[in-house]
């Protein structure tokens, strides 16, 4: 969490300094978590309640399940994902699990991208 604790308190300065960078994912990522309280990273989530991840950036996946968000932050960016790319990952057992792997396929393609690695899921929840 305190890596993106810190995503959010740089992108706080870059808006009062004005855009010095492309930050189009952090901007989105802010819009994504507004109005939520973020609770302790966890190891793993489970498949069966979690939807198609959201891919936010080159290292940043949204999954949603009913009114929480959970964040996953890559600890390396993965030069696969981008906007429209699909995720393609294998899923052992019944949870999706830090440093389990993912893919990107883009648009009519057959082959998926290079391998990377889940980072921790942080949820977010919307106040009841």
């Amino acid at each position: 969490m305190s890596k993106l604790f810190l995503g959010a308190l740089a992108l706080a300065g870059l808006t009062a300094m004005g855009p010095a960078q492309d930050t189009s994912g952090d901007a989105e990522l802010a819009k994504a978590i507004q109005g939520r309280t973020a609770g302790a990273p966890l190891n793993c989530v489970s498949s069966s309640f979690i939807g198609t991840p959201q891919i936010i950036d080159r290292d940043t996946l949204v999954y949603r399940s009913g009114r929480t968000l959970y964040v996953n932050q890559l600890d390396v960016e993965c030069p696969g994902l981008r906007e429209g790319n699909t995720i393609v990952m294998e899923i052992h057992g019944s949870q999706i699990c830090k440093n389990d792997s993912i893919r990107a396929l883009e648009p009519g393609s057959t082959i998926p991208g290079p391998h990377c690695r889940l980072g921790n899921f942080t949820p977010f929840k919307k106040a009841k």
